[in-house]
């Protein structure tokens, strides 16, 4: 029988891999939803060539277009938020989670009332809200399986293993772009430098944020949320090759790896098909013609991304709701050309030291809509500290 799945984000870099798994047994699925932005021919495609129940755009204005493109193919349309969250009631026992942002939130919630798997490509749903997130799991009996490589590698080295004889958590990053570049140079890094990363193909917003390393930042505290782990027992170390994705360290001392190439579909292909492993169309690693691994220690002076982060794990509550909408709108502000690239980092600290005037960030939310709220309070704070720093540049 034909397993239910939905794609959320399926125009992405992360939901067009998966969709390229898809189509290569597309027998063995039922397409129910796909879901994207503005990219309507590539979504329209996607819809006709996996004969979906409906392909969503989160763009109101862009919905006639989207119904003119999928004319006469049988496919429904839809658009706007409201939709998204309609989409993930709809029932299906695998949904892909890959929306970027906090707009990824409410239906990943939606989709874990059927009781199935949510493949969570969407970190900042376990950022912002991470215990709401997985308490919702548990009552409804649904499983999350991460699908960020760094994630999905600790997911796998701990396969038969005890939480309790794990001593900690390492996930590695490629130090992007800027890696070796001096802080001079990084402060007037461009929009398409930042872009530019030496291993992954990725979206513009996920590449700036790979090259800030607030993606990494990003990953440490959910790496928190998801595993619960102590914060000082979760490490970030620079390893430019990315072969290495994750290291998992035992009591005992021992450390066990995940390997692969920078190919998100081995992390796809895994939460896809778990707990089986399946055949999958990715590069199988030769390690003598890789040779070595390289590892060193991150630079907080050149990503105080990563000093952030632990900060927001350290005060917990409402701190990574506000971290991540500030990230956000700094981000924003830097591909708009108003804030310089350190600047993001700026703005981000700024926020997080204003939102908690009143002592209230260590509150924990009650609620999506407490978090929807933080959320909306920090980008606008964060917005008027990127205009006070681009009034000064």
């Amino acid at each position: 029988m034909a397993r239910r799945i939905s794609i959320f984000g399926s125009t992405g870099s992360i939901g067009q891999n998966t969709v390229d798994l898809i189509q290569r047994d597309p027998d063995a699925y039922d397409v129910v939803a796909l879901t994207g932005g503005a990219n309507i021919a590539l979504l329209a495609e996607q819809a006709r060539v996996l004969r979906a129940d409906i392909a969503i755009t989160a763009y109101d204005d862009r919905l006639e277009d989207l119904r003119a493109a999928l004319a006469g193919s049988g496919v429904e349309v839809a658009s706007g938020a409201q939709a998204l969250c309609d989409a993930a009631d709809r029932p299906a026992d695998w949904v892909m989670s890959a929306i970027v942002g906090a707009a990824g939130l409410y239906p990943g919630f939606a989709a874990l009332r059927h009781g199935g798997s949510l493949a969570l490509a969407n970190k900042e749903s376990l950022v912002t809200a991470g215990p709401l997130l997985l308490a919702e799991a548990r009552a409804h009996g649904a499983r999350i399986l991460p699908v960020d490589s760094e994630h999905s590698a600790v997911f796998q080295a701990l396969v038969g293993e005890d939480m309790d004889a794990v001593e900690r958590i390492v996930i590695t990053a490629s130090g992007g772009p800027f890696r070796d570049w001096p802080l001079e140079a990084i402060a007037k890094a461009t929009l398409a430098e930042a872009v530019a990363h030496p291993n992954w193909d990725m979206g513009q917003r996920i590449s700036i944020d790979s090259a800030s390393m607030f993606n990494k930042a990003l990953e440490l505290i959910e790496t928190r949320e998801f595993f619960g782990l102590d914060p000082a027992r979760i490490e970030a170390v620079v390893h430019p090759g990315s072969i290495v994705h994750a290291l998992v360290g035992f009591k005992d001392g021992a450390l066990m790896a995940h390997l692969g190439a920078p190919d998100m579909r081995h992390a796809i292909g895994y939460a896809l098909h778990w707990p089986e492993r399946r055949d999958l169309p990715v590069a199988r690693l030769d390690l003598a013609a890789i040779g070595s691994l390289s590892f060193e220690r991150p630079d907080e002076a050149r990503f105080p991304a990563l000093r952030l982060a632990r900060e927001v794990m350290a005060t917990g509550g409402r701190a990574g709701a506000v971290f991540n909408a500030a990230k956000e709108a700094a981000l924003d502000a830097f591909i708009a050309g108003q804030i310089g690239f350190l600047d993001m980092a700026a703005v981000v600290e700024a926020t997080l030291e204003g939102m908690d005037r009143d002592g209230s960030l260590s509150i924990p939310p009650q609620s999506l809509d407490c978090v929807a709220n933080v959320d909306h309070l920090a980008r606008d704070m964060a917005q008027r500290a990127a205009a006070d720093r681009a009034a000064r540049r």
